[in-house]
């Protein structure tokens, strides 16, 4: 895969369990700090539903 700059959220800090997000010009990826090496690749079509849904509440518990 190629180089990808991860960013996390602010809030999260230095916290070792965070989720991070790399955006390059075809693609969202997202990952978990916890597993670094287990990326899910989102077009941008689904990256929009994804934050939609989560702005939504759809996955609060």
């Amino acid at each position: 895969m190629k180089d990808l700059t991860w960013q996390r959220p602010e809030s999260c800090g230095d916290a070792a369990s965070c989720p991070e997000v790399a955006v390059t010009s075809d693609a969202v990826y997202v990952r978990s700090s916890l597993r670094p090496d287990a990326i899910a690749q989102l077009d941008v079509t689904e990256w929009r539903d994804l934050v939609s849904a989560i702005r939504a509440g759809e996955f609060d518990v």
